[in-house]
Order: structure tokens, then sequence, then C-alpha cells
């Protein structure tokens, strides 16, 4: 005897057995539900066929597109519910965002928002020669600076000699080696420093990419970057490769800076050449190298009497500019890591005082054009929920601080056009400019 299922109109079984199957959509609709379910309390949810892309993540990187979004309560610590996720829908090739619905009220404050793209980032390996190219590059191109320097102070003693060498420079470019090596050493470490917090947190980053300038700069480089080829996962991870960079590359500048003034001579203030801007780092420098700070009105450091100081100077000012917390530069990730969102607000103030500084030196023309073309983007993490530790919160403040005391606000002036910014001898900066490093400190803590 067979038992068949009846196929009578009247058969309420064979009717609940002839519902139509879930689609391929619907099964992965409930699939991503599920998942989000175990890390959310799902209070609102929303599916959307074709919709745009939430903002921070990086354009054209690859054919994503917002798939759902649910509105709720978190059920575990924010950082713990982004991995957990992440996990699971890395098996369906997906990527969870993680935004407060209020950024004003605080992100864990709540209620939280999950968006679910479709699509994933799986950079692919790039070659390293031209990372090499580049640096090698650059190498003759700080050569050559430092070359310059050497003859310069050999024309001091034995303009013969000078003239001699000068015919013979390329023979001679090993001479420019204290300063080739410096500054390498501080851009190196600088971006090593980025690379290496990015890898620490199993980041896809490129190797150091140095920028060469010769012939046409003082300095014989534009410095490196390094490119990450994802986006971050939340804010922890945004303050540790934003200012890994700068802090490693000062332990190195600021050594050679001291070592660079120990053997650089004063020489009497003449009309003529160009003024090297103070920050407050170097003025104390020179103040603890020389007992007594100049320039005073008569004398002043020949800085480019030492490869070493003028190198240790330029790691300052290279530091100071990324540090400056706009935008993609180091000190505007380190901004956004500590207050989020809010730093958008930051960025016609800072702007405007940019442009001020044009007026006491066109030296930053160039840098308000490019802040004006690229200072409103910022490096977004995907998960927004998770806060910085406390510790971290002390880093991105010791950064800015840092920022305060080695920026420059006139890097390079004519002799004669810098003098009303030089103060008289025995009066200081820091009854100025103290004040308004603390208030920065208080309000950031704040």
């Amino acid at each position: 005897m067979f038992n068949e299922p009846a196929t009578s109109r009247n058969d309420q079984t064979a009717l609940r057995l002839a519902q139509p199957p879930l689609t391929r959509e619907e099964m992965l609709v409930n699939e991503i539900r599920q998942m989000v379910a175990g890390v959310l309390l799902i209070e609102k949810e929303t599916f959307a066929e074709r919709s745009p892309q939430p903002d921070g993540l990086p354009p054209n990187l690859m054919e994503n597109r917002l798939l759902a979004t649910f509105e709720g309560r978190l059920l575990i610590e924010s950082e713990e519910a982004y991995d957990k996720l992440d996990r699971q829908l890395a098996d369906i090739q997906h990527l969870p965002v993680f935004r407060p619905a209020d950024p004003n009220r605080g992100e864990t404050a709540g209620p939280h928002v999950v968006q679910i793209i479709s699509g994933r980032i799986n950079p692919q390996p790039r070659p390293w020669w031209p990372n090499l190219v580049l640096f090698l590059l650059t190498l003759v191109s700080v050569l050559i600076v430092g070359t310059d320097l050497a003859i310069g102070n050999i024309a001091r003693v034995n303009p013969l000699l000078a003239v001699r060498l000068s015919n013979n420079f390329w023979g001679e470019l090993w001479r420019g080696l204290p300063y080739a090596a410096s500054i390498l050493l501080i851009l190196g470490a600088h971006e090593l420093g980025h690379y290496f917090a990015a890898r620490r947190h199993k980041l896809a980053v490129t190797l150091p990419y140095f920028i060469p300038l010769p012939l046409i700069s003082l300095f014989g480089t534009m410095g490196a970057f390094i490119q990450l080829r994802q986006p971050m996962r939340n804010r922890k991870m945004l303050l540790d490769v934003g200012a890994a960079g700068p802090l490693t590359g000062l332990l190195f500048a600021i050594p050679i800076l001291f070592i660079g003034l120990s053997s650089a001579p004063l020489q009497p203030i003449t009309g003529g050449g160009l003024y090297e801007g103070d920050s407050l780092l170097y003025a104390l420098a020179k103040t603890l190298t020389y007992g007594r700070f100049v320039p005073d009105g008569r004398v002043d450091v020949c800085i480019n009497c030492s490869q070493l100081a003028w190198a240790g100077w330029t790691g300052l000012l290279v530091t100071a500019l990324n540090l400056i917390p706009i935008g993609q530069l180091d000190g505007g990730h380190v901004l956004y890591a500590l207050i989020g969102d809010r730093a958008r607000r930051l960025y016609f103030p800072l702007l405007a005082v940019m442009v001020a500084l044009v007026l006491v030196t066109d030296v930053w023309l160039f840098w308000v054009i490019l802040l004006l073309i690229f200072g409103r983007m910022y490096a977004t993490p995907l998960d927004m929920i998770t806060p910085l530790d406390s510790r971290r919160r002390w880093v991105a403040v010791l950064a800015l601080v840092v920022f305060v005391f080695i920026f420059v606000p006139a890097p390079l002036s004519p002799v004669e056009n810098s003098l009303p910014f030089r103060l008289a001898p025995g009066d200081s900066v820091l009854p100025f400019l103290a004040p308004a490093a603390l208030a920065l400190v208080s309000r950031l803590r704040r």
C-alpha cells in the first residue's frame, strides 16, 4: 500500500505543500536579517534594491551598493559586534557599516544604525619596483641638495676649492650624504610608522612612495606617502595609523636637529638670503644649544652650515605640515579619530587660519589651494560607533599638542622681510603661544 498525498481540491495538506519556494534574494534577505539580529535588537529595517552607498566609503573602489539598513540597539559591545558580523558577512561577500543614528548624542548612546553593503574590498598585491625606483631618484635628489650645502660651506673658507669641486659636482656627490641620510631617515621612519601600524591591524597598504624634487627645491624632496587600499575598520585603527607616522618621525628628527645645531655656528644677520622660521620646539632647541634665544637682532644660527641641522629643521617642517588637522592629512586623521564627524565643522575655521597665514608668507598659498580641493575629504571608518579608549585619546591629544609646538607660521621668508617677526633680545615666544596651546589641550580633553 502506497501512502501518497491527496491531490483533491478539498485537501488542506496538498494546499500547504504547494506554497512557492523562497527566491534566492529572499533567502539572502533572511540570512542577513538573522546575522544582524545576533548583534542588534532590530527596531526598524529597510531593504533597498538599488540605493547609493553610505558616506565614507571610497567611490569607484568596488561595485558596492547599500542593500539593507537596520536601526536598533546593539546587544553586545560595538567592537565585538562589528567583528562578529563582519566575519559572518565575509562568507557571502558583504560588508557591515556601523553608524550612530544621531551623532550629536554621542556614538555609544544609541540608537544605532547597521548598514549592509554588497561586495567586499580584496586588494591585490602591487609590484615593489616603482617604490624602489622612486626611492633611488629621491636619494639622488637629496644628495644634490646636501652636496650644494657642503660646497657652500667650503666656499666660506676656500672659494677656489669650492669652484673646483663644483666643476666636478657629480663626482663629489658623496659630500651630501649627511643631509641625504638624515632626511631619508626621518621621512622613512615617518612612513614606516604608518606602514607597520597598518600591518599590525592587518590592513592592506603599499610600501612608501618617495617623491623626488631635484634642482628646484631647497629640500630635494616633497616627502613620501603610503596608500591604504581598504577603509579603516574603526577610529582606533584610524588613530593608530594616523599618529604613528609623525610621532615616529619626530623620534629621529629631534635628535638630528640637536646634533646639527651643536655644529652650526652663529653668524651676523645681514640682508639677503632666506630666514628659516621658528616653531616653539625649534626656538627651544636653539636656546638650549646656544644658551640664549636667537635671532636676537644681531646674530642668528647659520642653519645651512650644518647638513644635519637643515635636515632636522626640514623634518620638523614636514611633520608639522602633515599634522595640520584637516582632511586626509595625518592631523586630519587624528582629529577625526578624536572627535568624530564634528571634525568637519572645523574645516572652514582652520582654512580661514591658513588663509590668514598667506598674509604672513605666500609659502602657504600652495597649501591653501590643496586644502580647498582635498581638505573636506576625511577617512571615515566603517565602524563609527566604537569610541577611542582613554590611552588613545591621550595619544591623539599629544599629537595635536606636538603640532602646536612644531608648527612654523612663516617657514621661509627673506631676511629683510622677516625682521618684524623676530623677537627682540630677552623676549620669549612662550608668553604668546603657551596660553593658546594650553587652551587647545583643555578644549580637546573636554
